[in-house]
C-alpha cells in the first residue's frame, strides 16, 4: 500500500512539474475496479492472442478549460491474465515481460490532444521490462459525468495503440511467424481524490 501511494504521488508531481496548471486541474485517483490493459496479438497467422493486465493505479488530472491533462498509470505486471494457465505463465516468464525481474509498468503523458473540445490522443512515455518508449494513445471515447453511486465527478475514457513489442525487447518468436505488433487497449475511470 505504501508504494502505491508513493507511485500516486510521484505521478502527481510529475503532472505539477509538466504542465504548471494544477490550480485550474481537477486531480483524480484512477479506480482500479473500472481500469484495465488488454492486449491482442496475432498468433502465427491464425488467430489473436489476447490477455488483460489488472489492478492498474495512477492519476488523471484534467483541465478541459485549458485543454490540457495528465496521467500518470502504474500496471501490475503480475496480474496478467489470459484464460489459459501455461500461456499466462509463460508470457510473466522472462520469454516476454520479467514479470520477476520487472514486477510494474508504467505509462506517463506528456501531452493531450484536444479536436475541438474532445479529448483526441494522449501521448507519453511506456516503460516496460525497463526500457521506456514514446507511445501515442488514441481516445475512443473520454467523459465526465457526475457518478450517481459516488456521488463525486467521474472522469475516463477507452484508448487505444498499436505497439512494436520488440523496441522494448520483447523478441520471442519475433523471427517464427508471431507478429511484433500488439494492440493495447487501456480503460481507466477515476474519481476525485479524498
Amino acid at each position: 500500500m505504501k508504494l502505491l501511494k508513493n507511485t500516486v504521488t510521484l505521478a502527481v508531481l510529475a503532472g505539477l512539474g509538466t504542465f504548471g496548471f494544477a490550480a485550474n486541474a481537477a486531480t483524480y485517483e484512477i479506480d482500479s475496479d473500472h481500469a484495465n490493459v488488454r492486449f491482442y496479438v496475432d498468433h502465427f497467422g491464425t488467430t489473436t492472442n489476447s490477455g488483460g493486465f489488472y489492478g492498474i493505479s495512477g492519476v488523471l488530472e484534467y483541465a478541459p478549460e485549458e485543454q490540457k491533462g495528465f496521467a500518470g498509470i502504474t500496471i501490475p505486471m503480475g496480474s496478467l491474465e489470459t484464460g489459459f494457465k501455461p500461456f499466462t505463465k509463460h508470457l510473466r516468464s522472462a520469454d516476454f515481460f520479467n514479470v520477476e525481474k520487472y514486477p510494474s509498468a508504467y505509462f506517463q503523458s506528456t501531452d493531450w490532444v484536444f479536436d475541438g473540445e474532445k479529448v483526441k490522443e494522449v501521448k507519453g512515455n511506456l516503460t516496460l521490462v525497463g526500457q521506456t518508449h514514446p507511445v501515442t494513445l488514441t481516445a475512443t471515447k473520454f467523459n465526465c459525468y457526475d457518478n450517481p453511486i459516488l456521488k463525486k465527478r467521474s472522469c475516463g475514457g477507452d484508448f487505444e495503440t498499436t505497439i512494436d513489442r520488440t523496441k522494448w525487447g520483447i523478441n520471442t518468436f519475433a523471427d517464427n511467424g508471431m507478429m511484433k505488433d500488439v494492440k493495447i487497449v487501456v480503460q481507466i475511470e477515476a474519481t476525485p481524490k479524498d
